[in-house]
């Protein structure tokens, strides 16, 4: 939560702030607009919206750009980049509040940047932060329930992604472009919005294509193309960086370059490797979606999961459910701790705990300690999945503690461990 905002808390009754808050928030991004003089009218402005697959999505995209010669910023939940300036966000949010968006704008500006690639989530959209962001495209990726406790309702929170479409639809720039997953069911309520120009993307213009554990290839305009990345969800978020580039004449041969350079995003379908004769993956899934996609690409392989869920009245729904597909998929279960805030951290995974039947299950609340013992459990050929965390650069706990915390250099230090 915003500072001022966390202060007045104290002060104001609850339904009064509640209240409150949007106005505040809409009058902040003004003001921010205000201050860093409009930049987003001085540039080409694209935002990525869906449940899963934006950080990615800006990071193909940013890429293909790049390829063709124009310089980018990019903000995303893994880093923020303006040219070849890049820091790790360490927000624990894709889209901060207050002034920083504006302010990112126009580094960008300044900077001399032709694209300026944002993610923007449901609850940054509910809070106003892209108000006064002039935008000249959107991608979105798909959708499937998540944020529910804080939207109220599956509805609310597919109209907070909707609104993101309707601001591009009201946005004052020439060129207004969507480019929308039609594979997805709420695919065609974006593609119905009144934009100048509306492009669908589907698997069907990528056939045939081939997935395998560490790449795949597929055919574009006629050509093969191939990527260092693996998943389906990977193809879907090649598919709609690659259909906007079209859309702004990139070239066919262009993204085919840009792909093969493509090295991946760190905390997505991660692969650390110091040697061992197993395969140990860190990604962010965080629904049972994007957990189910993650572990099908390891079909045939032993696998191990690593896995929490998140407190503070979070989505307490997804805790049982996410359990289930790591017991259909995994052959062995370590719970751990992830992000509790105020809730019991053993509360959490106990939770999970009740919805495994058959699969054998520990639960190891230190984060450490189960990426450990799971490292120790690993036999030659197996695939250790540590999923929930990917770049967050915290473990937040009770009273506003955050533990600095990263998954991937916690693996290497306890693979280390292991070969000394």
């Amino acid at each position: 939560m915003d500072p001022t905002l966390r202060f007045l808390k104290k002060f104001i009754p609850k339904k009064l702030f509640e209240g409150l808050q949007p106005s505040y928030h809409y009058l902040m991004a003004f003001l921010a607009a205000v201050l860093y003089r409009f930049p987003a009218d001085k540039i080409i402005v694209i935002a990525i919206t869906g449940t899963k697959g934006k950080s990615t999505s800006t990071e193909i995209l940013s890429a293909i750009f790049e390829a063709a010669g124009h310089k980018t910023a990019l903000s995303n939940t893994v880093r923020f980049k303006v040219g070849s300036e890049s820091r790790p966000n360490l927000y624990k949010m894709s889209m901060p509040g207050r002034l920083f968006t504006q302010k990112f704008l126009r580094q960008a500006v300044t900077a001399g940047c032709t694209y300026a690639i944002i993610e923007i989530t449901s609850e940054a959209a509910r809070f106003h932060r892209h108000k006064f962001i002039e935008l000249d495209g959107l991608i979105f990726t798909n959708l499937a329930p998540e944020h529910i406790e804080s939207h109220g309702s599956y509805e609310k929170y597919l109209a907070a992604k909707l609104s993101i479409a309707t601001s591009l639809a009201r946005s004052t720039k020439k060129r207004r472009i969507i480019v929308a997953n039609a594979d997805d069911v709420e695919g065609a309520k974006f593609l119905n919005m009144n934009v100048s120009e509306k492009y669908p993307y589907s698997l069907t213009h990528a056939a045939p294509y081939t997935l395998a554990h560490h790449e795949m290839s597929f055919t574009l305009d006629g050509q093969t193309l191939r990527a260092n990345v693996s998943g389906t969800f990977n193809l879907y978020n090649i598919l709609g960086a690659a259909t906007f580039a079209k859309t702004h004449g990139v070239s066919i041969e262009v993204i085919k370059t840009a792909l093969e350079q493509f090295k991946g995003v760190r905390g997505r379908v991660e692969r650390i490797d110091a040697g061992q004769n197993f395969t140990v993956i860190v990604d962010y899934a965080h629904t049972k979606e994007s957990l189910e996609s993650l572990y099908k690409i390891f079909d045939g392989a032993r696998k191990i999961a690593v896995l929490g869920n998140t407190g503070g009245g979070r989505d307490k729904w997804k805790r049982p459910a996410m359990a289930k597909v790591a017991e259909q998929y995994c052959d062995e279960i370590i719970l751990t701790n992830e992000d509790p805030y105020d809730e019991d951290p053993h509360a959490i995974v106990e939770e999970m705990r009740q919805a495994i039947q058959k699969k054998p299950v520990q639960i190891i609340l230190d984060r450490r300690e189960a990426i450990a013992a799971a490292l120790r459990k690993a036999r030659p050929g197996d695939v250790l999945l540590i999923t929930g965390k990917g770049t967050d650069p915290y473990i937040c706990g009770p009273n506003n503690s955050k533990l600095p915390w990263d998954d991937a250099t916690v693996v290497r230090e306890e693979l280390l461990k292991i070969k000394n």
